[in-house]
């Protein structure tokens, strides 16, 4: 494993079985990418679900310049299988709270390929989470299909490491701005 196949998680969070996973069929190669947040997983998994609006990466590559929200977008949490999501995947299943698991529509694949993503939201201790973001696609059977399998992985780490730490950042914001109780 490189950096770019496994990034910020842990051994057995590699070894999850994950939604994605039944997705794309074997042979198939899995990339994740994870960050702890300083949030209860209710308050992070609605951030993840604003993915549905926008990237939350980097806004001037893959947003056309526009700034994903700062602010919650309550509409983004009522969910159903088959929405679109940041225009080039759909909601393939979803637990609230739990996860939320996307897959390539069809102007996506031909960019990418068929690819599966499922953002995991793992309760980590007292309001503390591990947001973990599992990506599923064919094992590349050609030297082409290996060089674009290379360039996905990096390309992705530097993208998904981007929206990650967005999401933990603004999830742990929005906590630490409500009252104690």
């Amino acid at each position: 494993m490189t950096i770019a196949t496994a990034w910020g998680v842990t051994e057995s969070e590699q070894h999850r079985s994950y939604p994605c996973d039944d997705l794309v069929p074997a042979p198939a190669r899995r990339l994740f990418r994870g960050v702890d947040v300083a949030a209860p997983p209710d308050v992070v998994y609605r951030w993840v679900c604003q993915f549905r609006i926008a990237p939350y990466s980097y806004d001037w590559i893959d947003n056309g310049g526009r700034r994903s929200p700062r602010v919650p977008v309550p509409w983004t949490w009522d969910l159903e299988v088959g929405q679109t999501f940041s225009g080039i995947f759909t909601l393939a299943s979803f637990a609230a709270d739990e996860h939320l698991t996307v897959r390539m529509n069809p102007a996506g694949t031909r960019m990418f390929g068929d690819v599966a993503v499922t953002y995991a939201v793992l309760a980590a201790g007292p309001a503390r989470t591990r947001l973990v973001a599992v990506l599923r696609s064919p094992e590349p059977t050609t030297r082409l299909g290996a060089v674009g399998a290379w360039l996905l992985a990096w390309g992705d780490l530097v993208m998904m490491r981007k929206q990650l730490l967005t999401f933990a950042r603004l999830a742990a914001a929005e906590h630490g701005a409500q009252p104690s109780v």
